[in-house]
């Protein structure tokens, strides 16, 4: 089984907000995400929050049994402790994690099933997509660099792994700018909406 880590920490101070509670078609950010990744092959969806964590667990209130939410006490030192948290929190079975962003709504329920697809596929033990040769989100990669993760890395975070084992990286190139574009400023949220505007017109995600 692979499990999704979905990071939901962020003190969102460049939004001025809680930028996971700000409106996505008929729901919020961070439902919107997780509404991609249930109809996905991930099996478990753990959804890591800090910041405002009430309220984010409870724009997550109607997900079903497959979504746990974990709280990270200690995410005011960054995205590498709800990475590490999301880690602690898998189930027994699950021998890989997908880490995605709690800003990044334009990520689709294809493009999961596609770095899943990509990591069954080749003999390395971490995909990530690739846009135009630039590296983005979601990063997936095997349960053997679990111990890893939680014990390294603290400077460079998910970036130290890639270049600590830069021969067992498989780049996944994508037709899509998504895997780069997060939520940081309003200027980017706008974007976002923009982009997906007649998209999510009359959505209904899938535990609605």
């Amino acid at each position: 089984m692979i499990c999704a880590i979905v990071l939901a920490a962020g003190e969102s101070r460049r939004m001025g907000v809680q930028k996971l509670l700000l409106p996505f078609g008929a729901k919020t950010v961070i439902a919107h995400i997780v509404d991609q990744l249930l109809p996905s092959v991930v099996g478990k969806v753990i959804v890591v929050t800090g910041h405002e964590s009430g309220k984010v667990a409870e724009a997550l209130s109607g997900a079903p049994q497959r979504v746990s939410i974990v709280e990270n006490p200690d995410y005011p030192s960054g995205m590498l402790s709800s990475v590490r948290c999301g880690i602690r929190a898998l189930p027994s079975g699950c021998h890989a994690a997908m880490v995605c962003l709690g800003d990044q709504p334009s990520v689709t329920t294809d493009l999961v099933n596609d770095l899943v697809h990509a990591f069954k596929g080749s003999d390395k033990g971490i995909v990530v997509p690739v846009f135009e040769g630039k590296r983005g989100h979601p990063i997936l990669f095997s349960e053997r660099y679990y111990g890893e993760v939680l014990t390294r890395f603290d400077d460079a975070g998910l970036r130290g792994l890639l270049h600590a084992y830069q021969d067992d990286v498989f780049e996944l190139a994508v037709s899509t700018p998504a895997v780069l574009s997060d939520i940081d400023y309003p200027d980017d949220y706008r974007r976002e909406i923009a982009a997906s505007e007649s998209d999510l017109a009359g959505e209904r995600g899938p535990y609605e």
